[in-house]
């Protein structure tokens, strides 16, 4: 599964969950491993952990802890025990600045899984790199992030401390539009977005694609994502007349616009990114979910050789809500966290360096493992190598994947 310190994983990952022992601090553990103490090393976790977005932030958390957990009783790193520290943004940027500047406050916190939301993201890059603390998020995928703003037409790094294991919407709407109009045949679409930074940036970049490939855009507009009557605008697609809608934004507002757009007698499709690839968006939207498309960022886990420990593991761990979309995603956000801090133990005779923080972002750089998604690393930017999409279908209430695959040039 993983490189040789990570082969004793395959054999625990059933255990279920462990109770982190107490620990000196940082300082204590810094003192030396030969006299027996132990060194925490604190990963945050930043995700919506209460309100609309809950049920895939608290995936995030719960994978996060599994890695941990796993790390800590295959004594992945000797003299360091991981302790996972969550904290909610409620998926607000606001918010995620507030915890960022927290966790960087804390020495015990050498690392940073999250957020799930790109817009929160961009909050916290920059404290994040001020204090040389390594961010990996699981979710965002607006391209900026890593690219700039400019990334169509000159990539530029942002921030060297950030990185990401999920692929970005300059590959994932493109996937999107390939697939509605090579395989599915759609021609117009009405393109809907809730103008934040990942559902904007996703709706532009499959408009794109979709007029080079020929397709027709029929209209752009835009919802309030607060907002859960869409009455007016499911009226507007129903006389546009077409194929299909491509919405760029999150499941809270995705499926009461679905069910919206049928009651309102336009009974056709709705094509979303991995924010729609949700249990919830099923729950929300009922029986009118059935045959809405989403894409998502990697293969399905449950397809995966690699994920069966994972995913037996979990289930072990007695979490009692799903990993949801981003959960395989996470735990290897975390495992290429503990991966950098191992190798910075090992190059400093089996302990910490006072300098710590800065040479675990220099290790993720340098982070290659085979993980629950496949293999990990990342490119100059950030970016993760991994760049496989699959195209989900809600077929008897379930998102069953129809497509896995990478863009097409």
């Amino acid at each position: 599964m993983r490189h040789r310190s990570l082969l004793i994983l395959t054999s625990v990952l059933t255990t279920g969950a462990l109770t982190l022992t107490a620990c000196g601090s940082r300082d204590e553990g810094n003192k030396g491993g030969a006299s027996g103490k132990t060194t925490t090393v604190v990963i945050g976790v930043d995700a919506p952990l209460s309100g609309d977005l809950s049920a895939i932030g608290l995936g995030i958390k719960n994978s996060a802890d599994l890695a941990a957990k796993t790390a800590n009783k295959n004594k992945e790193v000797p003299g360091v025990t991981f302790q996972v520290k969550p904290l909610d943004d409620v998926a607000n940027p606001s918010t995620g600045g507030q915890n960022a500047t927290s966790l960087v406050g804390q020495k015990d916190v050498l690392g940073v899984v999250g957020p799930l939301n790109s817009s929160v993201a961009q909050s916290m890059q920059k404290t994040f790199a001020s204090a040389n603390l390594v961010q990996i998020s699981p979710a965002n995928t607006a391209p900026e992030l890593t690219q700039g703003a400019k990334y169509a037409t000159k990539k530029e790094r942002q921030f060297k401390t950030y990185f990401r294991t999920a692929t970005t919407d300059a590959l994932q709407g493109p996937y999107a539009a390939q697939y509605a109009y090579n395989t599915l045949k759609l021609k117009t679409v009405y393109s809907v977005d809730d103008k934040k930074t990942y559902g904007a940036g996703l709706a532009r970049t499959f408009r794109q694609e979709f007029t080079k490939l020929g397709g027709k855009v029929i209209a752009t507009d835009h919802i309030n994502p607060d907002d859960r009557d869409f009455g007016a605008i499911a009226t507007k697609i129903k006389n546009s007349k077409a194929d299909f809608v491509y919405y760029g934004g999150e499941y809270p507002a995705g499926a009461p616009l679905s069910k919206q757009i049928k009651d309102a007698g336009a009974k056709i499709p709705v094509i979303g990114g991995d924010a729609l690839q949700s249990a919830d968006y099923v729950k929300l939207a009922g029986k009118n979910a059935e045959g809405d498309f989403a894409t998502s960022v990697g293969a399905p886990p449950e397809k995966l050789d690699t994920a069966k420990k994972f995913i037996a593991s979990y289930k072990a761990g007695g979490y009692k809500e799903p990993y949801e979309t981003y959960g395989a995603l996470t735990y290897d956000a975390t495992w290429a966290i503990i991966e950098a801090v191992k190798a910075v133990v090992n190059d400093n005779n089996g302990k910490l360096p006072a300098d710590a923080r800065a040479k675990i972002t220099e290790a993720t750089q340098k982070v290659s493992f085979d993980g629950v998604t496949g293999q990990v690393s990342f490119d100059e930017y950030g970016d993760t190598t991994n760049r496989t999409l699959t195209v989900y279908q809600v077929k008897n209430g379930t998102h069953v994947p129809v497509k896995t695959g990478e863009l097409e040039n």
